[in-house]
């Protein structure tokens, strides 16, 4: 029996109302929603695989690719943009050099927008692994991203 196989078996199949509880489970076990996850889910289901994807990618909390060692939340909220969230997104961006949603090759990095992590007092602010970096300026990103490579060596 898979880890989905131990999911699906929480909940009732063909129950539609059941989708994003089951989709939040797996994605909280395997890191993401893989295709193999949602074409065992749509079986389940009874729900076509288009269905569930588009389901999916409304809400931003769903990934479709693995995380790197190191994920980085950078908060896009209003206060964080107005206090220059956007130069620092564009050099997490240049430094990494992937889009968010996306992990590097190496498997290192990844790193999402958020909506608010609610620290707007302090904005822009980065989360990772439970670590809030504050205040956040471009020009810190090269140095920030550097020390986390070091930590990601040691994971």
């Amino acid at each position: 029996m898979s880890k989905i196989d131990d999911i699906l078996s929480r909940y009732r199949e063909g129950s539609h109302e059941s989708l994003i509880p089951i989709l939040q489970d797996v994605q909280e076990m395997e890191g993401y929603l893989s295709e193999n996850a949602i074409v065992q889910i749509g079986s389940f289901l009874r729900m076509s695989t288009t269905k569930i994807y588009g389901l999916a990618t409304f809400y931003d909390r769903f990934r479709f690719f693995p995380c790197g060692k190191v994920h980085l939340r950078i908060c896009n909220g209003t206060s964080c943009f107005i206090n220059g969230a956007t130069s620092v997104i564009n050099a997490v961006r240049e430094e990494l050099g992937v889009e968010p949603g996306q992990t590097t090759r190496d498997g290192r990095f990844s790193y999402e927008l958020t909506a608010c992590m609610g620290g707007c007092n302090e904005g822009p602010v980065i989360c990772t692994d439970d670590n809030y970096y504050t205040h956040v300026r471009s020009e810190d990103i090269p140095a920030m991203i550097s020390k986390l490579k070091a930590l990601a060596e040691l994971k």
